[in-house]
């Protein structure tokens, strides 16, 4: 087995440790011009653990590899794995949902306390 790079022993550090199927945890790590994409393959029961409310935690992961290879002088992106199936029913779902008239429900004011913008983002360089 390839040993595995900073970025990714960081990536299934973090997972192992939120999902309830640690040995499921598998990543893959491929490098092209456009930065490293790390690959992450969860147990299916585990992806809410991982995704969070909102995006949150997924967002929060992201972030923090972001970070991890910004100290390598690298552009570290994160995909989660979610096999066809699952993701053609998570469209369906979504597109079954009702929507208020005006659309969006979230409150556009200001975001939640904790949350990290776009606007957090873009002050650290990322």
């Amino acid at each position: 087995m390839a040993e595995l790079q900073k970025d990714q022993e960081f990536v299934e550090y973090i997972v192992k440790a939120l999902v309830n199927h640690a040995e499921d945890v598998r990543t893959e790590r491929t490098v092209d011009d456009r930065g490293v994409l790390i690959t992450l393959h969860i147990n299916q029961e585990d992806m809410g653990y991982i995704i969070g409310r909102q995006g949150q935690t997924a967002r929060a992961l992201r972030i923090l590899l972001k970070t991890v290879g910004a100290k390598e002088n690298a552009r570290v992106n994160l995909k989660i794995y979610e096999p066809e199936e699952l993701r053609r029913e998570h469209h369906e779902r979504k597109a079954l949902t009702p929507r208020s008239p005006e659309g969006d429900t979230r409150s556009t004011s200001a975001p939640e306390v904790g949350m990290v913008t776009d606007e957090d983002l873009a002050d650290l360089g990322i």
